[in-house]
């Protein structure tokens, strides 16, 4: 069993396991000075605490904005002087961490790509050895739990106790109204593991679009997140980078976080356990009607093999994702949930096929 040796995350005034929202804010990038200090300095009225900025931008093709580079945490660290918050950024690289450190940052994250990258991960690990300080990490590209959990291991191993985890969603080839798909049940599932560990809600690189933002960010305090890191700009409009899914300081707080409800974890009442016990008892009668589902899947395989019938039937397959997608719709289930769900069940069924298939060559 995977084990971390955690602290909480505690800066001065945030505590990361007692406050929600805990909010990290500022723009997808650091532009100019006169765009970082004055994108500070309205945040900071509003009483956001941790300042976001990326230094440097991994792109997905050469020739687009890769960030300011060093020159921009001049500017980081003068935020830091003139507002009282803390700085964060994103580092790829060992060169990065031994800049941030240089200028002060406060805290550093890890950026999706660089997540995936298990090399790119131990070199900023050995870079980090020995320091004591808040280090988050985005979730990789892809919906890799195990990918995830790996660079979680080896910035703590690295001697790092203060560490939390970034959702940011995961890319996808098919068309859909986020940049990237939540799968909210991939952070709910590290969360599960790891109960002490804070989760932060990236709400603008799930959405991908200022109007996602509220939605998306109301759903991560509804699934007990700890924090938002939301990209925030003076004029969102003009930025170098992401532009569609900035909001203003201004924008932030009376379109975002004003309108937030943080409902009680730990409320419950006599109905709501009522309704608990309904589902575990419905969970256990969808794993009795499964087991049936299997049996029959079984007595499927022995006619397959006495006939001498190939286990994978496509067009039959088809049929049932295709049948089943629809009477979920019908029944007001999304269709991700359908198939999913019917591509997990028709996978055991090949597996119970095949060993019935194997069995017989074996003998």
């Amino acid at each position: 069993m995977d084990v971390l040796d955690l602290e909480p995350i505690k800066l001065n005034g945030v505590d990361f396991s007692q406050q929600r929202p805990v909010v990290i804010a500022g723009p997808c990038s650091a532009e100019t000075e006169e765009q970082v200090m004055n994108t500070a300095h309205d945040l900071a009225k509003r009483g956001v605490k941790i300042f976001r900025a990326g230094i440097w931008k991994p792109r997905t093709k050469p020739g687009s904005f890769e960030g300011i580079g060093s020159e921009g945490l001049k500017w980081m660290k003068r935020v830091k002087e003139e507002t009282g918050m803390y700085t964060s950024t994103e580092v790829a690289t060992a060169q990065h961490v031994y800049e941030a450190l240089k200028y002060g940052i406060d805290m550093m994250w890890i950026g999706a790509r660089t997540t995936a990258n298990p090399f790119a991960v131990q070199e900023i690990a050995d870079a980090l050895r020995g320091v004591d300080m808040p280090i988050l990490i985005k979730n990789p590209v892809n919906p890799d739990l195990e990918l995830w959990i790996g660079a979680l291991m080896r910035i703590n191993q690295a001697g790092l106790k203060k560490i939390g985890v970034i959702h940011r969603g995961f890319s996808t080839y098919d068309k859909t109204i986020y940049r990237n798909l939540p799968q909210w049940q991939i952070p709910i599932e590290i969360k599960r593991r790891f109960p002490n560990l804070p989760v932060i809600c990236d709400p603008s690189h799930i959405g991908g679009r200022r109007d996602l933002i509220l939605p998306l960010s109301q759903q991560a305090m509804d699934l007990q997140f700890n924090g938002l890191i939301i990209e925030s700009h003076c004029t969102p409009d003009d930025a170098w980078s992401d532009a569609k899914q900035q909001v203003t300081p201004c924008d932030l707080f009376e379109q975002v976080l004003n309108k937030l409800e943080i409902r009680d974890a730990a409320q419950t009442t006599e109905s709501i356990e009522d309704l608990r016990g309904q589902i575990d008892k419905i969970d256990e009668e969808i794993f009795e009607i499964l087991a049936k589902r299997m049996r029959v899947s079984r007595e499927i395989g022995t006619f397959k093999k006495e006939h001498n019938i190939t286990v994978l039937q496509a067009a039959r397959y088809d049929e049932i994702l295709k049948g089943r997608i629809a009477l979920g719709e019908r029944l007001g289930m999304s269709p991700n949930f359908t198939k999913a769900f019917i591509e997990a069940v028709h996978e055991e069924s090949v597996r119970i096929q095949m060993d019935l298939m194997n069995n017989e060559k074996k003998a």
